[in-house]
């Protein structure tokens, strides 16, 4: 094949579709706190898990972020009341938040990938993590966030590819 040309006004195939790298495709938390927003609910240690269960039940969420004047000191889930309230035969009424929640949870920033909040909950087992900037809490991802996000991030590839793929 040596000397071989294309004959004039015939272009070689190029082996990168010509999309954007997959860098360019790497989302990062703070597009997840774009497009779901940036509201947190918080709740103070002394708050009763009850009042906890019941912020978190009329806003339909899964999690409160528990904080002691600006500082974040824990996190307070449903899996924090099943297992430490209801399945230790506890009440909610009775129980305070800072007896239940989660202290010092992980916590993620907004600059950092969606691949890595992923990794970050899977290896912590968490299914919630604040997201902070320095000392400034800036928003909360879930897990089902972050797998939202992967999801539309892989639709993008593929219809990309398609579009290669179909010249």
């Amino acid at each position: 094949m040596q000397g071989v040309r294309p004959a004039p006004g015939v272009r070689r195939a190029s082996t990168t579709p010509p999309c954007r790298t997959r860098s360019h495709f790497r989302q990062t938390v703070n597009d997840v706190l774009e497009h779901k927003g940036r509201e947190v609910l918080t709740i103070d240690p002394d708050a009763t898990v009850f009042e906890a269960i019941d912020a978190m039940a009329g806003r339909d969420i899964g999690a409160l972020v528990v904080m002691e004047g600006a500082r974040l000191v824990g996190l307070m889930t449903e899996r924090e009341y099943a297992r430490q309230v209801a399945l230790a035969g506890r009440t909610s009424r009775d129980t305070r938040v800072r007896d239940v929640m989660l202290p010092d949870p992980p916590t993620i920033t907004p600059d950092q990938a969606i691949d890595q909040a992923m990794r970050l909950m899977t290896n912590r087992r968490v299914r919630h993590l604040p997201v902070v900037d320095g000392p400034e809490l800036v928003g909360l991802v879930s897990i089902g966030d972050i797998v939202a996000a992967i999801i539309g991030e892989q639709r993008t590839v593929i219809e990309h590819l398609e579009h290669y793929i179909a010249g």
